[in-house]
C-alpha cells in the first residue's frame, strides 16, 4: 500500500521528461491523457462501484459518488478561479495555488489508494495502476506550469516532489485511523469512482475531442478503449478470479 503512493509521489519527477521531450511532449501527452482516460473511466464502472456496492448500501454509494464528483468539480474552479488569464497579472500567485491544489488532490488520491487496498490487494493494484495512468500526463503539464510561473528547474522539482509527497500524508491518515473509518470503505471506494469520472469526463476526454485528424482521433480511440480493456482484464483475472 505505502508502496503504491510513495511510486504514485515520484511520478513527480516525470516533469524532467517535459526538457529532454520537449518537441514532442504535445503528441506524447495526447497519446497519455488518451490510456488514462479509458483506465480512470474503467476503473470506475467496472471494478470500484460494483465493489462499493457489493459491501454497501446502493444508494449511499451513488450519493459519495455525486460528492466526488462535487467535490472535484469545486477543486477545480477553485483553480480556474485564481488563474492568470491576463499578461500584467502575478503568475506566481498561481504557480503557489497550482501547488495547494495539487497537494490536496494528491492527499486524496493517497486516501483512495490506502482504502482500496484496505478492501483488497486486486481493488488496490487496479486503483494505483488508474492513479498513475492519470498522474504522468498530469505531472509533466504541472512542471511546465511551475516553469512557465517562474521558478527554476529545481525549485519546480521539489515544489512539485513536496505536493506530491502528500499523497503519503493521505494514505498514512487512512492506515491510521482504519479501524475507525473500517464501516466506510465502500464509502470512500464510490467517492474515488466519483473523482475518477470527474477527471475522465471533464478533463480528459474534452482534450481527445480537440484533435481534428481522423487517424490521430483513431490512435486516441484504440488508446482508451485499450485503457479499459487493460483495467477490465486485471479487475477480471485478479477480483473475481
Amino acid at each position: 500500500m505505502i508502496l503504491s503512493v510513495i511510486v504514485v509521489s515520484l511520478l513527480s519527477f516525470v516533469g524532467v521528461l517535459a526538457l529532454a521531450i520537449k518537441k514532442n511532449l504535445n503528441k506524447i501527452l495526447r497519446i497519455l491523457v488518451g490510456f488514462a482516460a479509458g483506465s480512470m473511466a474503467g476503473a470506475s464502472f467496472l471494478v470500484l462501484l460494483p465493489e462499493a456496492i457489493k459491501t454497501g448500501s446502493s444508494q449511499s454509494v451513488f450519493l459519495f459518488m455525486l460528492l466526488g464528483i462535487i467535490a472535484f468539480f469545486i477543486l477545480e474552479n477553485f483553480l480556474h478561479w485564481y488563474h492568470c488569464h491576463k499578461g500584467n497579472c502575478k503568475v506566481h500567485r498561481f504557480t503557489y495555488l497550482n501547488l495547494v491544489g495539487d497537494g490536496l488532490h494528491n492527499f486524496l488520491d493517497g486516501m483512495v489508494i490506502a482504502a482500496s487496498y484496505l478492501v483488497s490487494l486486486p481493488i488496490g493494484i487496479v486503483t494505483t495502476i488508474a492513479v498513475i495512468a492519470h498522474e504522468i500526463p498530469q505531472e509533466l503539464g504541472d512542471f511546465g506550469v511551475l516553469i512557465y510561473g517562474g521558478l527554476s528547474k529545481k525549485k519546480a522539482l521539489f515544489y512539485n516532489f513536496l505536493s506530491a509527497l502528500t499523497a503519503v500524508v493521505g494514505a498514512l491518515f487512512v492506515y491510521i485511523f482504519k479501524f475507525g473509518i473500517t464501516n466506510y470503505y465502500a464509502l470512500l471506494i464510490a467517492f474515488a469512482a466519483g473523482n475518477f469520472i470527474y477527471i475522465a469526463t471533464a478533463d480528459l476526454i474534452p482534450e481527445l475531442h480537440k484533435e481534428t485528424k481522423i487517424k490521430k482521433s483513431v490512435i486516441q480511440l484504440i488508446l482508451f478503449l485499450f485503457g479499459v480493456f487493460m483495467i477490465w482484464f486485471v479487475g477480471t483475472v485478479f477480483v473475481e478470479g
